[in-house]
């Protein structure tokens, strides 16, 4: 069970379902952490009065140290800043909400100081999976997951010592927005369109990813580091009532889910709870009024980004790294308005097929191979 915790990203969709817990139950926040969004951070910081507040971006830190003056909070700003808040030593539980690549470095500062590690930044296990689990097996740092797929197949796993009995994990997909449409028509889709999930409230950027369904094929890979298993050992089916969050199939023929009802603080709470399960004020799952439950194959065609990711995962190395990053250029691109929604999984193609890959990578190639494909999706717009 947590008792404090450093709240990496706190101004984002995780981070504000995140704080909705710890006033559930009653977690103290050490640190709290985000980009550069002053306002919602000074207000963050008014009510959990954290040791420290970090802002990634250094104009936007001095207006907040000046909005705090008088108070004893401190400010930080930067990497480093965000370094400091993700291993203060009363902190037992980092919260790793931030989006994309931003959240690796952090990361491993948390797992390099032995915290536990409530891991919603799916970026760095995809990027770089085979370094994180390293380090956190070398720290002694554990990695509880957060996204609702991987906190269900984590629930799934609980009591089973052999892995061996794993036959496969199988992903849900609710399928996004576009489920159904052919290629041609999903490419032409707007932005305001691809912010329209049909079951989750969630970020802008991962919105977009749950349209073209990259985000799961991020997904895909994290599964596939963080339980240690082949890309062969994961599916993923399109789920489109979004009841059922993942699940396990064992080598003896049995299937065990996990339900429950849309709502990200599930997961959330038990990351932070765990190993317990604590009571909690929101409406359970009624089994009596859920619409029938159905299950269909991802139409790789239609989606081409989920395939993309399947293949890098087959490929590893540096590809990972590439695909994430040139899907973030590419999101950022559209979201911009600067590129259509068809050209999102194209410039990441191009990207993947322009950068060599490097096996066994350090952490100066995986960023290294981040920086060129975001360069490499820039330049080709």
């Amino acid at each position: 069970m947590t008792e404090t915790l450093s709240l990496l990203g706190s101004t984002g969709s995780i981070g504000r379902q995140t704080l909705d817990v710890c006033r559930e139950q009653g977690i103290r926040v050490a640190a709290l952490a985000a980009g550069r969004s002053v306002d919602l951070l000074e207000a963050q910081a008014r009510e959990f009065s954290p040791r420290l507040a970090v802002l990634y971006d250094m104009d936007a830190a001095l207006e907040l140290a000046n909005r705090l003056k008088g108070l004893d909070i401190e400010v930080a700003y930067g990497l480093e800043g965000l370094r400091r808040a993700a291993s203060l030593p009363e902190s037992g539980t980092v919260v790793t909400a931030m989006v994309g690549m931003a959240g690796l470095r952090p990361t491993l500062a948390a797992i390099e100081a032995g915290k536990r590690i409530a891991l919603a930044n799916k970026e760095t296990l995809v990027c770089a999976g085979e370094l994180v689990m390293r380090a956190a097996q070398e720290y002694g740092a554990d990695i509880l997951p957060v996204d609702s797929e991987h906190s269900a197949i984590f629930q799934c796993l609980q009591g089973r010592r052999d892995r061996g009995e794993v036959k496969r994990l199988i992903l849900t997909c609710s399928g996004g927005p576009f489920y159904g449409l052919s290629r041609e028509e999903v490419a032409s889709k707007t932005r305001a369109e691809a912010l329209r999930h049909p079951n989750w409230t969630m970020g802008e950027k991962i919105t977009i990813d749950c349209a073209t369904l990259m985000n799961k094929g991020l997904e895909f890979i994290e599964a596939m580091r963080l339980f240690c298993v082949t890309p062969d050992q994961v599916d993923v089916v399109i789920h489109r009532q979004s009841i059922i969050h993942s699940m396990v199939e064992f080598r003896d023929g049995a299937v065990i889910a996990q339900l429950g009802t849309p709502d990200m603080r599930l997961p959330i709470r038990y990351a932070l709870t765990y190993p317990r399960r604590a009571a909690s004020a929101l409406p359970a799952l009624d089994l009596l009024s859920c619409p029938p439950l159905t299950f269909a194959p991802p139409d790789l065609q239609a989606f081409p980004c989920l395939k993309l990711a399947m293949d890098c995962a087959r490929t590893g190395g540096t590809s990972c790294a590439v695909l994430n990053g040139a899907n973030e250029a590419a999101v950022d691109l559209f979201r911009r308005e600067e590129i259509a929604f068809g050209r999102i999984p194209e410039l990441v193609e191009n990207a993947l097929n322009s950068i060599p890959v490097k096996s066994n990578p350090s952490l100066e190639d995986i960023l290294e191979a981040d920086r060129r494909a975001r360069e490499a999706v820039y330049s080709d717009k």
